[in-house]
């Protein structure tokens, strides 16, 4: 029996990637995630022009990395590229990337596209039911842990002891992923359970913190690469981070992407969506039962962002940034950090451009927004928000 060949991943989700590879996995491919930090940013500047998108230029030059490692054969090697099919910049990525890839002697690697809009059909990677059962439960399971982590953490009594249990879970969780476990309802249900007994009974102690909501475009949101180490920076700082689950963007996106296909699949669409908010309403009941902070379901969310910015209106994170900012700063965290790439337009709009209607409309909240891009040095962000966390409310 041959092989798989190995599909690389660029980092996108640090949460959810270590679960969420666990779709990708077949008998036609071995799904591997990759992460490198600075060699990416150079890379990319040095081979593409430095006005593109930032996270364009990171993932450019993640790829590029991995391919002149001499760890991965060219020749039985492909690179997944996920496409909103939106006025992002990043629906481009893979007609971009091809030349790179061209011109530095890898044009035997191919550009796999992940999309539902019907683009790069010559490209696409398949969807089967399998793939996107492991993904729905892969989302929904990183979201929990994603949350409970970071609102525990902070308080931990035994330094550690958080990510421990967190690495635990995750060699756990994908072992069901891999071998097709525990997938229906029920038992992802079941599993949120569990793991939120598991994070209540990590001894805690009382501590001053600084609670801080971060929104903003996914890949800056979701990417340490992206956002140059956020959570830690927070972390150090004595922050509480909070950030809004991948299952949110997911139920965002179903709502306002699939209207341009036949109605048979619009109709197929609308189940699936319905299907995941019934879900995630479920998966949010069992968190907050377990005594933690989590954002509204999806429907109440879109419900409250109504008045606050046009729901009508969804490029990029579109008017999801808005609802999130809002969403969190009525759960108590009043410092919302707003972090985009630079020259994101759609992010703009609806980040700096809704910041200031956004306090006026949530008295008592302060609201930040800090650009990551090449052009840039840590100083420059990290100065911005050291300004929001030094600004007393």
């Amino acid at each position: 029996m041959t092989a798989p060949r190995t599909l690389l991943i660029p980092a996108l989700l640090d949460a959810h990637w270590p679960l969420l590879r666990w779709a990708f996995e077949s008998e036609q491919w071995h799904a591997v995630v990759l992460d490198s930090g600075e060699e990416a940013e150079e890379l990319g500047l040095r081979r593409l022009h430095n006005d593109l998108c930032y996270p364009f230029i990171l993932i450019s030059g993640q790829v590029l990395a991995a391919l002149r490692s001499g760890r991965y054969d060219p020749d039985r090697t492909g690179v997944l590229i996920s496409q909103a099919g939106d006025a992002c910049r990043g629906s481009c990525l893979i007609r971009l990337l091809r030349p790179v890839l061209d011109r530095e002697g890898f044009s035997q690697v191919p550009l796999l596209s992940l999309n539902v809009r019907g683009i790069e059909r010559n490209a696409a990677l398949p969807v089967t039911v399998s793939m996107a059962r492991r993904a729905a439960a892969a989302v929904f399971w990183g979201d929990t842990l994603m949350l409970l982590r970071n609102q525990v953490r902070p308080y931990e009594l035994h330094p550690g002891e958080t990510d421990a249990l967190w690495r635990r879970w995750m060699d756990t969780l994908s072992g069901d992923l891999r071998g097709d476990r525990g997938l229906s309802s029920r038992a992802l249900l079941r599993r949120c359970r569990e793991i939120a007994a598991g994070f209540r009974a990590v001894p805690t102690a009382v501590r001053r913190v600084q609670k801080v909501a971060v929104v903003g475009d996914i890949y800056t949101k979701y990417c340490r690469l992206g956002n140059w180490d956020l959570e830690d920076y927070l972390a150090e700082h004595g922050c509480e981070m909070a950030v809004g689950g991948l299952s949110w963007y997911a139920l965002y996106y179903m709502d306002t992407h699939l209207d341009t296909d036949s109605r048979l699949f619009r109709l197929g669409g609308r189940a699936v969506m319905d299907w995941f908010a019934a879900v995630q309403a479920q998966v949010v009941s069992v968190l907050r039962e377990a005594g933690f902070t989590v954002p509204p379901p999806y429907g109440e969310m879109k419900s409250q962002a109504e008045g606050l910015t046009p729901v009508s209106c969804a490029v990029g994170s579109g008017w999801l940034l808005t609802a999130e900012t809002a969403a969190w700063v009525r759960a108590g965290y009043r410092k919302v950090l707003g972090v985009l790439p630079f020259g994101c337009l759609p992010g703009h709009i609806y980040g700096r451009g809704q910041f200031a209607l956004l306090q006026r409309s949530l008295p008592g909240s302060l609201i930040t927004g800090v650009e990551y891009d090449a052009a840039l040095r840590d100083g420059t962000v990290r100065t911005r928000i050291q300004m929001l966390l030094d600004t007393r409310l």
